[in-house]
């Protein structure tokens, strides 16, 4: 596996900074006075965004180009389809006569696992040498052969999908390309950590009622509090009635 991050929005911070400016000012210079900031102001205006509404962040993009992972892995990533965009590999052009494949955890080891791959290979260069199309023979490769795939995302999808892909919960091959996806965000954005947390991080409580396994989640007491909601529910319906409406005049 291979995480390499090929492209990105260049003075990203002050992007997001003039995001929220211009919704309090505009004028021809803001751009330059947030570039001329001091490092201390430049900090405390990006942590005010993060704090704030998440369009801002949608004017961020990274774009990563990964490599070797399985197409298991692939039909769970293209879920996230809000911010986001994908090119991937074609079996229905791409010869896979010689296709890698993953093997996780209690399949690592596992004969059987490794002698039906074997198997699902010699056969599949059967029907490749004697003429089948390759978009009709692909119809037997396994879940798990190895892929590329090019991605862009902006920092508020990515910001979502690190909340929920970080999760102990998620399976060990989407955990390891996310980690490896911050892991190049902050190389070159050292500011955005914040908001690449996983989400118990970020917010202080498990979005997975009823995962109960997460050693997280038991040493912290991560569990939904519902007299809490209730109670705050119940004041809600007190305080958040409907408000007087402006007056359309036509």
């Amino acid at each position: 596996m291979r995480v390499s991050l090929i492209n990105y929005t260049s003075e990203a911070r002050e992007l997001l900074i003039l995001s929220k400016s211009t919704r309090l000012d505009m004028h021809s210079s803001l751009i330059e006075d947030i570039k001329n900031m001091p490092e201390e102001e430049k900090e405390k205006q990006i942590n005010y965004v993060f704090g704030s509404t998440g369009s801002s962040l949608e004017f961020v993009d990274y774009v990563f180009l990964i490599e070797g992972v399985s197409r298991g892995f692939t039909h769970q990533f293209v879920r996230s389809r809000v911010g986001t965009s994908f090119a991937q590999q074609s079996l229905r052009v791409v010869n896979e006569s010689d296709f890698d494949y993953l093997a996780e955890n209690s399949c690592k080891e596992d004969e059987v696992y490794h002698e039906t791959m074997s198997i699902i290979k010699e056969k599949y260069r059967g029907l490749i040498n004697s003429g089948k199309n390759i978009q009709d023979a692909r119809g037997i490769l396994p879940t798990n052969i190895l892929t590329n795939i090019l991605f862009k995302t902006n920092l508020r999808a990515m910001s979502t999908m690190a909340a929920m892909r970080l999760c102990i919960r998620t399976q060990g091959e989407y955990q390891d390309v996310v980690k490896l996806m911050v892991k190049n965000i902050i190389s070159v954005h050292p500011w955005a950590e914040s908001a690449l947390d996983v989400y118990c991080v970020q917010n202080g409580t498990c979005p997975w009622k009823n995962f109960d396994k997460c050693p997280i989640k038991i040493k912290f007491g991560l569990y939904e509090d519902t007299y809490r909601k209730k109670e705050i529910k119940k004041y809600w319906q007190k305080v958040g009635t409907l408000s007087n409406q402006p007056e359309v005049k036509k």
